[in-house]
């Protein structure tokens, strides 16, 4: 039995796609998650109230707290918690291992249409959006909060190659010194390059880190019994395994990415996991309510 990669007939093709139903089915994935940035610890000028303090010489008039300063015989002033935008950068794996899938949603297709989800939700908190490529591809979009400029993108990366590397670990490793303050780092992919994990775990001492892993059902183990020869998706390398071993083990993956510090999630191509991706996010304060 002679295969490409994993049952590479059934990808999906993102390109025949309408792009006008992808994008409202992007949209409505942000709708679900409506993530936000994380509250500023730095009082100033916002929306949210933190305490009153007494008065000095420059505060507004508009700012007194009356009723404190009925209880307290003397001006208070009140303080609210100012807003400080968290960048967001989306991870997305491009390689050849992320298009091949054995399910009618690939990897690739997945991983594309959760990044757009995050992405438009993080820009409904004013958090700026960036994107890296980490695949073969030269790609990578500074953060910003132009939606416009957010679709462009995800449409644009709807295309993609069956002969593309993963160099996650190197991406993860030449982004590291680029970054001027705290992110939060979103990585999207299938995590066949085994290099990424001690990359991750040095990005994650600077930055709040996710890993999203995309899982399809037969890299689980694959159906059947007897031997089977397969070519690795990537770099053309011709392999016999048997049927029925096991390809990936996520929990072993679930328990490396722990004792790092590094959120993980594995998202299976043939089961829901938008409840389980937006659990995730608001348990650790990353989701908020937005508007669009």
């Amino acid at each position: 039995m002679h295969e490409r990669g994993v049952m590479q007939g059934f990808v999906e093709d993102l390109q025949t796609l309408d792009a006008r139903q992808f994008v409202m089915a992007v949209r409505k994935l942000a709708n679900g998650l409506s993530y936000g940035t994380d509250h500023s610890p730095y009082v100033g000028s916002g929306v949210e109230y933190v305490q009153s303090r007494p008065y000095q010489e420059g505060d507004s008039v508009r700012a007194i707290d009356w009723r404190v300063t009925a209880r307290m015989r003397r001006f208070y002033v009140k303080e609210y918690e100012s807003p400080k935008s968290m960048p967001v950068y989306l991870l997305i794996d491009t390689s050849a291992s992320m298009a091949v899938s054995s399910t009618k949603q690939s990897k690739y297709a997945t991983a594309l249409y959760v990044a757009g989800g995050l992405a438009l939700a993080a820009l409904d908190r004013v958090s700026p959006v960036g994107v890296v490529g980490v695949g073969e591809r030269n790609l990578r979009v500074q953060p910003s909060l132009s939606k416009q400029h957010v679709l462009e993108w995800v449409l644009a990366l709807r295309r993609y190659r069956f002969d593309e590397g993963t160099l996650l670990g190197q991406r993860l490793r030449e982004l590291a010194p680029t970054l001027a303050q705290r992110s939060l780092m979103i990585v999207l992919s299938d995590l066949h390059d085994p290099s990424a994990i001690p990359a991750l775990k040095q990005l994650s001492q600077r930055h709040d880190c996710v890993v999203l892993q995309l899982l399809d059902p037969a890299e689980i183990s694959c159906r059947g019994a007897g031997f089977l020869r397969a070519v690795e998706a990537e770099t053309g390398r011709e392999f016999v395994t048997r049927g029925g071993r096991e390809w990936n083990d996520p929990q072993a993956l679930a328990a490396q990415w722990r004792r790092a510090g590094v959120d993980h999630l594995v998202l299976r191509t043939d089961q829901p996991f938008a409840h389980a991706l937006r659990h995730l996010f608001r348990s650790r304060g990353w989701i908020g309510r937005g508007s669009r």
